[in-house]
């Protein structure tokens, strides 16, 4: 006698295949799909091994967002006897599927790995329901291709969309209602790219704003305080400098700006992070009347004070922490303000490199 699990499902096409899809109970997955690694060598293994190491981080997504979390659906081949059994709609009814098969995940083994981890932390979690795609097995090669095909079209979102819709990320937040009320950063603040075209209408990405912001905040969680001083800061850097006010009036072009001067490169909103985060930690300074001494600064790509910060001696741009933290180092001195001991002893670095460069 053959025993069963039987899901309610629906019939599909695909490529001339037939497919199933069923909503599966969370606590049942560990019982119906064995890990790879328990019954399949490493040379027959349809897919790659589990990362252990993305495993604690979706576990804790589920956990800390219990009413909101959501996952793709999981697809699976089933090696083994099943049939359909329809009901007067043909393609709905249920999969009855032999508990002596062999079921196997195609794509979405780290999900099913986090959700039991989850479930050993939360055992309510097992009564909610993944959706599985459900594949008559073909063999090796044909799960091997499954594999292929379905993770080799896949498209990662942008670090800036996902800013843009991150509900859940205070820094995202506010960076975002920041931007939105300065008139600078609302017009030439690209919300969906990482990177930008040499002939983009905007100046910079929202990823790179939100970058800088974590760097001022250095924390998760965002007060009411912590976005007004976000926005007071942001909007007078968009007021002291000169060539951002040149183009919002448009007396230098966007091409002009990007391609002669290094205020609008990503390294340079990374040094205007750190910077930040010192007006951030020094409350007593006088933000608006420190910042106004940055009409001081000549931010053209020739000027000779930015090679080995933000320019390299070939001309190429320097996009590293070390060029963020020397930029950063260039506009304190201007403003006056002390250098922490790393900063110093960068500083001392680069005067010997061009003391013994000259």
């Amino acid at each position: 006698m053959n025993f069963y699990y039987n899901f309610p499902a629906v019939r599909g096409v695909q490529a001339e295949r037939e497919y199933y899809i069923s909503m599966v109970p969370l606590s049942l997955l560990a019982k119906i799909f064995p890990s790879d690694e328990e019954i399949v060598s490493a040379e027959f293994r349809a897919q790659r091994r589990i990362n252990e190491a993305r495993i604690p981080e979706i576990r804790d997504y589920i956990l800390e967002n219990r009413s909101s979390y959501v996952f793709s659906a999981l697809s699976a081949s089933i090696d083994g006897e099943f049939t359909f059994e329809g009901t007067e709609h043909p393609d709905l009814g249920i999969l009855h599927i032999s508990m002596d098969a062999v079921m196997l995940i195609n794509d979405g083994q780290h999900r099913k790995a986090a959700i039991q981890a989850a479930i050993e932390e939360s055992p309510d979690l097992g009564s909610e329901t993944i959706s599985v795609v459900f594949f008559k097995d073909e063999g090796l090669s044909r799960s091997q291709q499954m594999f292929t095909d379905l993770n080799k079209h896949a498209v990662k979102t942008s670090n800036s969309l996902s800013a843009l819709y991150d509900t859940r990320d205070e820094i995202a937040v506010v960076t975002r209602n920041v931007i939105s009320k300065i008139p600078f950063f609302a017009r030439y603040t690209d919300k969906e790219r990482d990177i930008l075209g040499k002939n983009s209408s905007k100046l910079f990405t929202l990823n790179t704003l939100y970058k800088a912001n974590r760097k001022i905040v250095k924390a998760e969680s965002c007060t009411e305080k912590d976005e007004a001083f976000l926005y007071k800061y942001w909007s007078t850097l968009a007021n002291q400098i000169g060539e951002w006010q040149d183009v919002l009036s448009r007396r230098i072009s966007k091409k002009d700006l990007r391609e002669n001067y290094i205020v609008t490169l990503a390294v340079t909103i990374s040094a205007f992070g750190r910077l930040g985060h010192y007006f951030y930690e020094h409350e007593n300074i006088d933000l608006e009347k420190s910042l106004k001494n940055l009409s001081q600064l000549d931010w053209q790509r020739s000027n000779r004070e930015w090679v080995g910060r933000a320019i390299r001696p070939n001309g190429k741009v320097q996009n590293s922490e070390e060029a963020a933290l020397l930029i950063c180092s260039k506009i304190k001195q201007v403003l006056d303000l002390p250098l922490t001991k790393d900063e110093e002893q960068k500083e001392q670095k680069l005067l010997e490199i061009s003391y013994y460069g000259n």
